[in-house]
């Protein structure tokens, strides 16, 4: 998948996050498949995306969990 084609589907997923509708803990492992993919493709990681997979997993699971990563 190009990286256009996932800054697509992010910016979808995000909107969606912003306007609170969908399940929280389904839109954060969402985010977490696509930004692991384009990991594993090698492609950057915008900060902001990665510090908002952080929030949301605190947000969920816990201080803890958040920093333990």
């Amino acid at each position: 998948m190009a990286f256009e084609d996932y800054e697509a589907e992010l910016g979808i997923l995000l909107g969606q996050i912003n306007e609170g509708t969908g399940d929280r803990q389904e839109l954060y492992e969402t985010l977490r498949e696509k930004l692991n993919e384009m990991r594993a493709y090698g492609m950057p990681i915008p900060e902001d995306l990665a510090a908002l997979e952080r929030e949301l997993e605190a947000q969920l699971f816990g201080e803890e969990t958040a920093t333990e990563n």
